[in-house]
């Protein structure tokens, strides 16, 4: 009998140990690879009904080295499945960011046999040139694939756009201009956005430049993006900047611009510094090409400052979860609007609503059967505008606060005893949002996986994503409000896991 006894505590034991070690942190329906390290989204592209995402990827180890283009595919932006990589690192330098375009038209002539290639426009980074310190180390390169992504060819004649004497000269994202018929090029290039064209996209002439004297300017430009939105009938541009260091909250984020684009010149119609994401782990955040009207949007879930040091294992870093951008305006100024793409409703199983419920002292707001996974969606609106703190937490005395200051008019994310913060001396801290909105009611979506939440406030006016690492799942969630607040309507949605 002791000896059952003894095996059954050993059991015990190496379940609980086997529940508390492997894969702790491993997003249960954001993108994060099988392995090893990824960064920057690339190459993002709809094609044949499906959603291919490339990837910044090193095969080797769990910290950055070498890029190679990583690879998955997803029919619903939620279940991905990863791909043998696709591009390696070669004799012009390792494979750095970039973009994806279906090249309809067969531009390029790399189409056979009536097939539209895709061709993936990205940066060479040769390490042996950096070395010699001339600055010449990143050049723009093609390849094409004409079976659906599976396998690529590298072009004969890279690179296709040689380095014109820019240290950082990097990030090409492609776009279709129709109404002159060629390719547009938008390009980070150090401290500003140069703006090249093609016919072929093979051969690039110099269009513009964009940006010095205009924006956040605390790090290098990177990874941008430009297409066209619709606003009351009128075509507005939007230009996405991400910029490393110089986030508003530290470290990496994303700027964007509104204006104008004729084919040649870029022209802002404000001066404001606005920010896609106010969180601290929204970097790199690029959009899907070739999507019709939708405007879909992924970043790279981490920042510079620690993404080296997080305590994942076997891999590090996560994607967001894809977005729909549209623009709205507050007191005649227009800004970008980021919502959960309307995929995520395919993943919500159970939960519950409320109405009309007053809360000053904390309201338990975890369905009654429980949610062990710690996944949900939170939707609520309140009668009007007052402040008010969800708390996230579990037994371990692990809380993640998120919430609305009224007297700040901000909205925060405090992360600062939220499990394992040790690795990086800046992480436990809170993090702070301008309520942009001049509606007299918050509506406010949260979205939680196991080390993540993205707030959506405002119809996606304010928007923040920041990661964590709690001791075990924070399965528990309450509202408090120091002055009392009135919530109209409240949706809790228990959300089920979407990674194989």
């Amino acid at each position: 009998m002791k000896k059952l006894t003894i095996l059954a505590a050993l059991l015990t034991t190496n379940f609980a140990h086997a529940q508390e070690t492997p894969e702790k942190y491993r997003p249960q329906f954001h993108f994060s690879p099988k392995a090893n390290w990824m960064n920057d989204p690339n190459g993002m592209v709809f094609h044949n009904g499906t959603y291919h995402l490339f990837y910044q990827y090193y095969p080797d180890a769990k910290v950055w080295g070498p890029m190679h283009w990583g690879h998955a595919t997803s029919k619903d932006m939620l279940h991905w499945k990863e791909q043998t990589i696709a591009l390696y690192p070669d004799s012009l330098g390792y494979i750095f960011s970039g973009s994806a375009v279906v090249d309809v038209n067969n531009t390029s002539g790399f189409g056979k046999d009536g097939k539209a290639p895709l061709v993936a426009i990205f940066t060479h980074h040769n390490p042996v040139i950096e070395k010699q310190k001339t600055g010449l180390h990143e050049y723009q390169s093609i390849a094409y694939s004409l079976d659906d992504g599976k396998s690529w060819t590298k072009y004969s004649g890279n690179p296709v756009l040689p380095n014109p004497g820019i240290t950082d000269f990097r990030d090409p994202k492609v776009c279709w201009y129709e109404p002159q018929k060629k390719w547009v090029m938008t390009l980070a290039t150090k401290d500003r956005i140069t703006f090249y064209s093609s016919p072929d996209l093979k051969k690039w002439s110099k269009e513009s430049e964009f940006g010095a004297n205009a924006g956040a300017h605390g790090g290098v430009w990177e990874c941008p993006d430009l297409f066209p939105l619709m606003h009351e009938g009128k075509q507005v541009w939007v230009l996405i900047v991400n910029i490393n260091p110089g986030g508003p909250n530290k470290g990496s984020a994303g700027q964007y611009f509104l204006g104008d684009f004729d084919g040649k010149t870029f022209t802002a119609n404000s001066s404001k510094t606005k920010w896609l994401d106010w969180g601290t782990d929204n970097y790199a955040a690029v959009t899907f090409s070739n999507t019709g009207n939708r405007r879909l949007l992924m970043g790279w879930m981490s920042n510079w400052q620690y993404a080296n040091q997080v305590p994942t294992d076997p891999w590090r870093s996560a994607n967001t979860i894809s977005r729909e951008l549209a623009l709205t305006a507050v007191d005649k100024e227009l800004y970008l609007t980021s919502v959960p793409a309307r995929e995520l409703d395919a993943i919500e199983e159970g939960g519950y609503s409320k109405q009309n419920m007053a809360a000053k002292a904390p309201v338990n707001l975890a369905p009654k059967s429980g949610n062990p996974s710690g996944l949900f969606r939170l939707d609520f609106e309140t009668a009007s505008v007052a402040d008010f703190e969800l708390v996230l937490s579990n037994k371990a005395g692990n809380e993640l606060l998120i919430g609305y200051d009224q007297a700040s008019n901000q909205y925060y994310i405090d992360r600062s005893k939220s499990g394992k913060t040790d690795f990086e001396a800046g992480f436990a801290q809170k993090h702070f949002a301008p309520r942009l909105s001049k509606n007299g009611k918050i509506d406010f979506t949260l979205v939680a996986d196991v080390a993540s939440v993205e707030v959506f406030a405002d119809g996606g006016l304010t928007v923040m994503t920041d990661i964590f690492f709690p001791e075990t799942p924070l399965s528990e969630l309450s509202i408090k409000s120091v002055k009392g607040i009135q919530v109209k309507d409240l949706q809790y949605s228990t959300l089920k896991p979407s990674m194989e």
